[in-house]
């Protein structure tokens, strides 16, 4: 498993990000297609996103 990949993951849950921006995050991360217009949301597109590029630049504004 990539470190970065996991290290990010445990940190926005440690710091009670929303799920569905985790979500996001890790499926830009990885590269999947996104999830259907009818699941989509601010918070998930906001972490696909930061998730392609790699970052959690947008995720303090999704605390759960």
């Amino acid at each position: 498993m990539n470190q970065e990949y996991y290290d990010t993951v445990v940190k926005l849950e440690k710091d009670g990000i929303d799920p569905e921006y985790i979500q996001g995050w890790q499926g830009g991360y990885v590269v999947n297609p996104e999830r259907e217009e009818q699941r989509i949301n601010d918070a998930y597109t906001a972490g696909y996103e930061d998730g392609t590029e790699h970052n959690t630049d947008n995720a303090s504004k999704f605390k759960a």
